[in-house]
């Protein structure tokens, strides 16, 4: 107890001395502490409950246990200099013990020191390792002046609205841009409504349609209720539209349509294209504040969004595929991207906090309603970010809030979609509960030493596989739910795990869309120097993130000084001198394992490039801004001084930007004068014919892709339609399928019949289809599925037998007694042919 009273007492003299000598220096009054002995009390009981309370530490081998070793030990200047020491690596945690714990006298004492601590100008010398403590010269330090303070708070002003004007500015162009190259391709304001209607191809046609029923519907609420029980478009079945589709922004635009007065100023398919394309602005607004979020410079926003404009081809496909259900979520996908950049930014105030978590919780939730694959892309953000959680490289409160929020997200969706079964049996839902019930069952799970961490981190991933199957299993066998397993089968047979003669799995494997990423997509990216600037980026940051996990699982916890990110902390722990080990900001590891699993999807399957595509713009663009990545680079090639680091951070991005303006200029703009006009002659006839020659309540039957249109142009009923995510559906649109298989007359009108069919579309370009090889065309998918051998030279196997029956779309043209006595031609083109089923047969 004598040592702690005389260690005491050296540090009231020592702050007592320095106040004067200071006060001295500068011609001012002398600072005024507490009296010696009230001060001396406080200090004592503080230092007494440390001795009782933090026993540990002593024993401990790591910094802070040295450090209050030396405060016991030391003697005069040498034991202040390690309290102010220790004081600023415990102050946040002894704090919240004082608010809490603490007597009142303590804490008084605490806050004492700390003020003592903190005020300017206190210089104080290392000492010897004899213990000799130097003479201090110490001065009073002036504070800065207010006209330096604000013209550096003006300057931060005007770079702020600079920023954000040119956010606003690129999202609003880009908008504009592929406004008008729809318009220019399509020459849409001079064309037919329905010319107009048939541009919308495939399912795009099927989601316009209930835009188009809602405003011919007599009132909002008869048109609520025949979306709730809808009869036209599966026949003889009654189905809710709005628990089967993503369709309220549908519902939404149409309501707004009919209530805001502009129904005399635009048409209603301007302002459904129009609202499209706006969001296109959000997308790319959400793409910039991202980019500006990780850099720290609005600067690698505007290459961002330049990057966005020049790779169109392969970041969106909005201009030619309006009303596709990603064109609708991808923009708030980007907007709760930039939400969680945000979140994840060190020392935020808890307002800001609050504010950012509702803004993630509202763009989940939006971009949940809007996309049925929702789930599936939020599956792949989730295992993103279980590897950071995992490896120590997010904070684990932050882990926990976002994963609540999917679940809570998708929990809403479900229940405004009349408590859809897919979403209730995804595996979104089972793997967060698995990782959340997971923590609870496993405590220290980041303590100990390298090896017992990686067994306790294996041990961790195993129970989360096993709880997540256990779950989902668990919720489909009660839910009785098939409606995603045509997609689960597309990818084990995608894996390589067996051949499949599945139908509706074959359906998507030999389409382009769901093959590998072709090769010609990187060559687009190399030509605006993307690809380039991404994989530098890229290396740069996964070696500094394999530093980091492997630091964070030797050591178990984070410690940093050189930080690679724009959102490391202010005052970053002491180090020991001379090592100066990499720091990877949350917010970065976010946007790396965003890019790396995305990217992981992109490859394996381009239809999903369009998810990882804008982001490598994101990533690439902060890259190339940071201080952070140039000022590694150059340690690493000792080069390193600050002014270089900024010349290269700034000067790097603005010769890209005039490289991307000189090279893609003109072509921008030869390809904003390039006229087109829609022109499909065939397609237009055969609607106008339906709506002329058929009564309002005939059944249609033919490919998803033209029952689509027929939905949309002439308002009839239908077999099937490209909506695939039903079992029953996926059954139906086999049945229908069977008009281009090797089947007999009777067996196909038979089927069609059951399905209440009094229309078949046959198309010559599926009938005679040379656009994909041998073994992806339709027929031959069914022929597959039939057992039957395929059409044309080449190996089939051995288990496929010869056809008893020719292929029924060549053979009911011939008009033979079987099939014109079941089935009447009664138009037909270049294209199409129509023929009426005979009924009672």
């Amino acid at each position: 107890m004598q040592l702690w009273e005389g260690t005491t007492r050296v540090m009231l003299h020592c702050a007592a001395s320095s106040g004067r000598d200071r006060a001295a220096a500068a011609g001012v009054s002398a600072v005024v502490l507490p009296p010696a002995s009230v001060l001396h009390k406080h200090v004592h009981r503080f230092l007494c409950w440390v001795q009782r309370s933090f026993a540990g530490w002593w024993r401990c081998e790591g910094k802070t246990g040295k450090l209050l070793r030396k405060v016991t030990e030391g003697q005069g200047a040498r034991a202040l200099r390690c309290w102010h020491v220790v004081a600023s690596h415990s102050l946040c945690c002894l704090r919240c013990s004082l608010q809490k714990q603490w007597e009142e006298p303590c804490a008084r004492a605490f806050d004492t020191m700390m003020s003592i601590r903190q005020r300017k100008g206190v210089g104080t010398t290392e000492v010897s390792e004899d213990g000799a403590a130097p003479q201090e010269n110490v001065t009073l330090e002036k504070k800065p002046s207010s006209e330096g303070c604000t013209s550096r708070r003006l300057w931060k002003i005007l770079s702020f609205t600079v920023g954000g004007a040119m956010a606003l500015c690129t999202g609003l162009l880009t908008s504009v841009y592929l406004a008008t190259l729809h318009e220019n391709d399509l020459w849409f304001s001079n064309i037919k409504e329905v010319e107009r209607e048939i541009s919308f191809r495939t399912e795009c046609g099927l989601y316009y349609s209930y835009y188009k029923q809602m405003l011919q519907a007599p009132s909002l609420v008869h048109g609520f209720h025949d979306l709730m029980y809808d009869n036209k478009t599966e026949s003889m079945r009654t189905i809710n539209l709005l628990q089967r589709m993503n369709i309220y922004q549908e519902v939404f635009l149409s309501v707004l349509y009919r209530v805001l007065p502009i129904q005399k100023y635009l048409e209603p398919v301007y302002f459904y294209i129009y609202t499209l394309f706006g969001l296109q602005a959000v997308y790319v607004t959400a793409l910039y504040v991202t980019s500006w979020l990780l850099s720290g410079t609005w600067l690698s926003g505007l290459l961002a969004a330049f990057w966005y404009i020049t790779n169109r081809t392969d970041t969106t496909r909005v201009e030619f595929t309006i009303p596709l259900r990603e064109n609708w979520a991808l923009p708030f996908f980007a907007v709760q991207i930039a939400a969680i950049t945000y979140f994840l930014r060190p020392n935020l105030r808890p307002l800001s906090e609050r504010l950012a978590l509702l803004a993630i919780f509202l763009s989940t939730f939006v971009f949940s309603l809007m996309w049925q694959f929702n789930q599936f892309m939020m599956l792949v953000q989730a295992l993103g970010l279980f590897a950071l959680d995992a490896l120590d490289m997010l904070p684990a409160l932050k882990a926990t809030w976002l994963y609540t929020i999917q679940v809570a997200a998708l929990l809403l969706v479900c229940a405004l979609q009349f408590f859809n079964s897919m979403i209730l049996g995804s595996l979104l839902i089972s793997f967060n509960l698995s990782v959340l019930i997971a923590r609870k069952l496993q405590k220290n799970l980041k303590t100990g030493n390298f090896l017992n961490r990686l067994g306790k981190l294996l041990l961790h991933l195993f129970v989360i596989l096993c709880l997540t199957l256990f779950l989902n299993n668990i919720i489909k066998k009660a839910l009785s739910l098939k409606s995603d397993e045509h997609i689960f089968k597309f990818l084990k047979a995608k894996s390589g795990f067996g051949a499949t003669r599945d139908f509706d799995a074959n359906l998507y494997l030999c389409e382009e869309a769901f093959g590998l990423l072709p090769w010609d997509t990187f060559g687009r990216l190399s030509d605006t120097l993307l690809l380039h600037a991404y994989l530098f980026v890229l290396l740069v940051t996964v070696t500094a993130a394999l530093a980091v996990a492997l630091r964070n699982l030797r050591s178990g916890f984070n410690v940093s000084v050189c930080c690679l990110s724009s959102d490391c902390p202010a005052q970053p722990p002491l180090e020991q001198p001379g090592k100066c080990p990499v720091h990877l900001g949350a917010a970065t590891a976010y946007s790396l394992a965003h890019t790396v699993v995305f990217g992981a999807l992109a490859l394996s399957t381009m239809r999903m490039k369009y998810l990882w595509t804008p982001h490598v713009c994101v990533f690439a663009a902060s890259g190339l801004c940071s201080p952070e990545v140039w000022g590694l680079l150059l340690k690493v090639t000792r080069l390193y001084n600050p002014a270089r680091t900024c010349v290269m951070r700034y000067a790097v991005p603005m010769l890209t930007l005039s490289y991307l303006c000189c090279k893609f200029w003109p072509g921008v703009m030869e390809e904003l004068a390039e006229l087109r006009e829609f022109y499909d002659p065939d397609t237009v006839e055969l609607m106008h014919w339906i709506s002329a020659n058929t009564p309002g309540t005939a059944v249609f039957a033919g490919s998803m892709q033209l029952l689509a249109g027929v939905k949309l142009c002439t308002g009839r009923t239908l077999t099937n339609h490209p909506h695939y995510e039903d079992s029953s559906l996926r059954a139906r649109t086999k049945s229908v399928y069977q008009i281009y298989a090797k089947r007999p007359p009777e067996d196909v009108h038979a089927l069609l019949r059951a399905l209440g069919t009094d229309y078949v579309i046959l198309e010559d370009s599926i009938c005679y289809e040379r656009r994909h090889p041998r073994g992806c065309r339709l027929r031959d998918l069914l022929d597959m599925a039939n057992g039957h051998v395929m059409d044309g030279p080449g190996e089939n196997d051995p288990d496929l037998k010869l056809a008893d029956h020719p292929r029924f779309c060549e053979e009911i043209k011939r008009d033979l007694p079987p099939y014109t006595a079941l089935f009447t031609r009664v138009f037909q083109n270049k294209t199409f042919h129509v023929y009426r089923l005979a009924r009672g047969k």
